[in-house]
């Protein structure tokens, strides 16, 4: 099985940045959402873009942002990519490539075989379908909680697009959850944290070393 890419989201540091790049991630994400432990500014994001390895994508995550917020997020950040993780349509997203030229990617919540059809609607248009937990009810963040969903419901799914695996990723379980599903890219963030919001360079090269076990 060829070894999977490998996304650690939430940064927020050179020194995690470097960590990540260092072990083998493939990406690296920003989270722009002001009720996120990980939100990180423009001003900040784009000090941190700066210490991005240019063999690493950028990945800005986003949730249901406006035109404008996105066209600053753009012009600060120059992202290789944006995950969207709210409730945008396919046409959006569309939009978004069309004007942008850049890839993206969509977020869906699966708890059961009948959410992922909900990726049909993406097709042709997500360059990416990322596999997340539903978020806890009451919880303020869609992503981010340390929630994984049963692995089982994606065997013999026909995906839409190239997907992701995210939702409740550890050291610990990562090696088992690629193993279960094949998954061709992971998605950790809480899963590497000491803290919300704060990650652990220890955590996040353990992350990507089980990831290629």
């Amino acid at each position: 099985m060829t070894a999977p890419l490998i996304k650690i989201c939430g940064l927020s540091s050179p020194e995690t940045i470097a960590a990540a790049a260092n072990s083998g991630a493939s990406h690296i994400g920003l989270v722009h959402f002001p009720r996120s432990p990980r939100h990180v500014d423009l001003d900040a994001g784009a000090r941190l873009r700066g210490a991005v390895p240019r063999e690493v994508k950028t990945v800005v995550l986003v949730v249901d942002p406006d035109g404008l917020t996105l066209a600053n997020l753009v012009n600060a950040l120059r992202p290789d990519i944006i995950q969207f993780h709210g409730q945008e349509p396919a046409q959006a997203l569309a939009m978004v490539k069309q004007s942008t030229g850049l890839e993206v990617w969509k977020a869906l919540p699966v708890k059961d075989r009948a959410s992922l059809e909900a990726g049909a609607a993406y097709a042709g248009i997500a360059d990416r379908l990322l596999y997340d937990a539903p978020a806890p009810k009451g919880s303020a963040l869609p992503g981010g909680n340390g929630e994984a969903f049963g692995w089982d419901v994606l065997a013999g799914h026909r995906h839409a697009a190239p997907w992701g695996l995210a939702g409740g990723l550890t050291p610990a379980n990562v090696a088992e959850a690629v193993r279960q599903t094949g998954a061709p890219l992971v998605d950790v963030s809480s899963g590497v944290e000491r803290a919300p919001g704060i990650k652990d360079v220890d955590k996040i090269v353990a992350f990507c070393k089980a990831a290629r076990l």
